[in-house]
């Protein structure tokens, strides 16, 4: 590094050589393909018995690559403008060495070979992607036309996937959480509300509460106030429509009325415009001053809100029954559930009650009103194109077609795989069918629980048996079963709700399981010697028989 170092130094000092270096390679700066004879024609540090010098020395922080890497420069580099000529390493000093000679061989000729490699993969690259591309569309084209003779020939729709799927209002297809909501609900089943039908009533709990607000204030209620309090407490659009649904659904919740010069502190509203007034309908007791909307009258409110929402999917579910073949019947005050076939969700939507619009006023909407209004104040040339363009869009437009009236669903044949059937072995499947629908749509939720504990009885039995196995005792207190089979059942339950399978248990057999009362304490005694599997076997023939009841 020091001999280096001293040699730049002289070669600085030395004049004429500054001038000269930059010219020994003149090839290096034009990589262009069309002078590649003149670059390989180009004198090197080679020809000389001197060896070329850098023009200035490199600085600390650029890292001197070795010189087996210096030889082979990279076609960026030899490319650019301003690229300086490497320098010739200093551990070969001959210049008569192959090494030597190969490096200016490569540093006459390489750049520009580079240069022509880097231009003609580009083209065949660009040919080839065009070519591909080609060939890809026409199979696509082959394919489709493929799939079109398929389907000309088996006589399928083109889209078949996308009939019976429940759509808005806007004929978009409703997501997945609105169409399968009633599945989706915690607990046991009842009469669950559709998605919508629930929204609604979320609906009018918020209006009531804003309306209530209002209205104790003595504050004039408009539905542009009303709008923004519903919206920012559901984060849910509120419109007109909904309040007339509101009004459907509930005809004496509220007096609605078109009124001018109510106070506003809007700009985007003037006092001359009629607005939508809201007015609570309340029962008012003589004597008495003027009723407040308080908690218990909202809470009173909504439930009748709600039983009216239920009652209009009673009427749905009322035609669903009537459609069935057999048709069914439920009484009013005996159904605890829908049908399992009735969709819930697919109940239709309430149709908004007309609400009060403001009173009509006079707009000029076609060219004979306005020619009729201003004639004089027109003038001739004015009022000859204005009666032209009157007489334009007064011709008669071809009348609308008629909406076609959706023919009736026409009555379900039998399938295919019911052929050779009797007629009287399926009316009386039917009719089983039907009864037993009919028990679970009526069961209380009593029963309902009871179901639930004896479709449990079997597996509890084998774990009791296992647990006296376990204790080798012939009797053991309530408290210390009821906790070892807690934690030996593969659901989650406690204690109390274990003590009452139990009490069950010993009710249904009283033989294999028995309960005896000392003192404070209750003790459960079971015979191990009894047949474990036709025990479970009695249980859950017991629990058949208490289905179909």
């Amino acid at each position: 590094m020091a001999q280096r170092r001293l040699t730049d130094f002289f070669a600085r000092r030395r004049p004429g050589v500054s001038t000269t270096l930059p010219r020994a390679k003149p090839a290096w700066r034009t990589p262009s393909p069309a002078k590649s004879a003149a670059c390989a024609a180009a004198p090197g540090p080679g020809s000389s018995r001197k060896r070329a010098r850098p023009p200035a020395e490199p600085t600390r922080d650029e890292r001197v690559p070795p010189a087996r890497k210096r030889l082979r420069l990279p076609a960026d580099a030899v490319s650019g403008p301003s690229s300086p000529p490497a320098p010739v390493s200093p551990e070969h000093p001959s210049p008569q060495s192959k090494e030597t000679k190969k490096a200016a061989r490569s540093a006459g000729g390489r750049p520009c070979l580079a240069a022509q490699e880097n231009k003609v993969p580009s083209k065949v690259t660009v040919s080839e992607l065009k070519s591909c591309l080609q060939r890809a569309q026409e199979l696509g084209a082959r394919v489709q036309e493929l799939k079109a003779s398929a389907q000309k020939d088996a006589g399928e729709p083109s889209a078949p996937e996308d009939e019976g799927r429940l759509e808005g209002p806007c004929g978009e297809q409703m997501p997945a959480y609105q169409r399968f909501h009633a599945l989706a609900q915690p607990g046991p089943p009842g009469l669950v509300l559709p998605y919508k039908y629930q929204v609604l009533a979320e609906m009018f709990r918020s209006m009531d509460t804003i309306v209530g607000m209002l209205y104790n204030r003595s504050e004039t209620v408009t539905f542009a106030k009303v709008k923004q309090g519903v919206q920012d407490m559901m984060r849910k659009r509120f419109e007109e429509r909904n309040v007339g649904q509101i009004k459907t659904v509930y005809p004496g919740s509220y007096h609605f009325r078109q009124e001018r010069f109510v106070p506003t502190f809007k700009d985007g509203i003037k006092r001359s415009d009629y607005q939508l007034t809201i007015e609570p309908l309340l029962d008012q007791q003589a004597g008495s001053a003027a009723p407040q909307l308080t908690a218990s009258r909202l809470l009173q409110r909504r439930q009748v809100f709600s039983q009216n929402l239920v009652a209009r999917v009673r009427e749905h579910h009322r035609a669903f029954l009537a459609s069935l073949n057999p048709p069914m019947e439920v009484p009013e005050d005996q159904l605890t559930r829908w049908h399992p076939r009735f969709n819930v969700d697919g109940v239709p939507d309430i149709e908004p009650a007309e609400l009060p619009q403001p009173p009509a006023v006079e707009k000029l909407t076609t060219a004979q009103e306005v020619l009729a209004r201003a004639r004089s104040l027109m003038s001739p040339r004015m009022e000859k194109a204005l009666s032209d363009l009157a007489q334009r869009t007064a011709e008669p437009r071809s009348p609308r077609s008629p909406s076609l009236a959706q023919p009736a669903t026409p009555p379900a044949a039998p399938p295919s795989a019911l052929k050779g059937v009797s007629q009287a072995l399926l009316e009386r499947i039917r009719a089983k069918e039907a009864q037993k629908q009919l028990a679970q749509m009526t069961r209380r939720p009593e029963q309902e629980q009871r179901l639930q504990r004896l479709e449990r009885l079997p597996e509890l039995a084998r774990v009791l048996r296992g647990v006296f196995v376990s204790e080798r005792k012939p009797a053991l207190t309530m408290e210390v079963a009821c906790a070892r089979m807690v934690g030996s059942y593969r659901a989650a339950m406690s204690p109390g709700e274990m003590e009452k399978h139990l009490q069950l248990l010993s009710e249904l057999l009283p033989d294999w399981l028995s309960l005896h009362r000392i003192r404070t304490d209750t003790y459960v005694k079971l015979d191990k010697a009894a047949d474990l599997a036709g025990v479970m076997e009695q249980l859950a023939r017991l629990a058949r028989a208490e289905e179909t009841l």
